[in-house]
């Protein structure tokens, strides 16, 4: 494991961004402490030839330039939309910023995404990102402490730990927004050729604007249905209700295969959604191409700070928010 200076940011104290690398067996991880990206995972192929398998930018200018792909960013307070920018809370209405639409998506205009973390190592294979969202950021209630340790184990495993702590009750739903790409970043397409399942028998069905309408819709008969594994299309961006439900231990939701290169991808769990996102909203301005990546962010459902009927996002004093998602990475013949 090492730590190595990536780059500056344009401001007033030129604030520096490092690059940690975690190394073990034959995986390769960085990370950057902006947005605590996940740069790059480098993992062999059937034959054993290796390829970087996430979609990222070789320097900071490109994350600074292109930051509306999320591109291995954590994401939060809130990842995912919350209606009008919106939400009641304990007898008051919270105004958020309004950057997707007239919606907030992802934190708001300056979310977990765009910050600088404080790092420090884990043991011989991890680093824990920490940093204070202070009261007001981005429209949300409460001063909130959060980490996220990235962890390279034994048998390329990857897991991703997050953590928080509030003073006041807020709601907090953080994800990893890595678009995934089995054949290598610089392959082309992953839809198309990659083979996916979920353990999902529903999605939360939403309107025009990608906002839940409160209908969990059965997949079963629909294109919206992963549970056997089939190739992936264009055309999703989806929350998917896992069957299993929230969860304190991760379980295993969703394998991502590429039968080109024969890498296999396994996520498991403790959030009790899934939201896939077959990056179709990729244009000219990023250097990449729709379709190009595929994003399994695990989370809690959108919107769920105006919808009772959902899993409650809501952390208040006292309580530990805990979340816990791992990936696994192998080869398939």
């Amino acid at each position: 494991m090492r730590s190595e200076l990536f780059g500056t940011l344009p401001d007033t104290d030129r604030t520096p961004v490092h690059r940690w690398t975690l190394e073990r067996d034959d995986v390769r991880v960085r990370i950057l402490t902006y947005g605590g990206v996940l740069q790059s995972v480098e993992v062999p192929d059937r034959d054993g030839a290796v390829a970087d398998v996430v979609l990222g930018f070789a320097d900071l200018d490109g994350y600074l330039t292109h930051p509306e792909p999320y591109l291995g960013a954590i994401v939060g307070r809130y990842a995912n939309r919350i209606a009008g920018g919106r939400f009641p809370l304990d007898g008051r209405i919270y105004h958020l910023a309004r950057n997707n639409g007239p919606n907030a998506l992802h934190g708001g205009e300056r979310g977990f995404d765009k910050r600088v973390w404080d790092a420090e190592a884990v043991g011989d294979h991890g680093v824990r990102l920490s940093r204070v969202s202070p009261h007001g950021e981005e429209g949300f209630p409460g001063r909130v402490e959060v980490s996220v340790t990235y962890g390279l184990e034994a048998g390329g495993v990857l897991r991703v730990s997050y953590e928080a702590v509030t003073d006041a009750a807020t709601p907090v739903n953080l994800t990893n927004h890595t678009y995934w790409n089995l054949g290598g970043a610089a392959s082309g397409s992953a839809v198309g050729g990659h083979e996916l399942r979920i353990d999902a028998g529903r999605v939360t069905a939403v309107d025009e604007e990608l906002i839940p309408t409160g209908e969990l819709m059965d997949v079963t008969g629909t294109r919206f249905d992963f549970r056997e594994g089939r190739k992936v299309e264009a055309g999703y961006d989806h929350n998917y209700v896992l069957d299993k439900g929230v969860g304190d231990e991760a379980v295993e939701v969703a394998e991502l295969h590429d039968p080109a290169s024969g890498r296999v991808l396994s996520v498991a769990t403790t959030e009790p959604g899934v939201q896939l996102y077959t990056s179709d909203g990729f244009d000219e301005a990023v250097p990449f191409a729709p379709g190009d990546g595929i994003a399994l962010e695990t989370q809690h459902f959108p919107d769920s700070p105006n919808r009772v009927e959902f899993p409650s996002t809501v952390v208040r004093p006292g309580d530990v928010y805990r979340s816990e998602t791992v990936y696994r990475f192998g080869v398939r013949g």
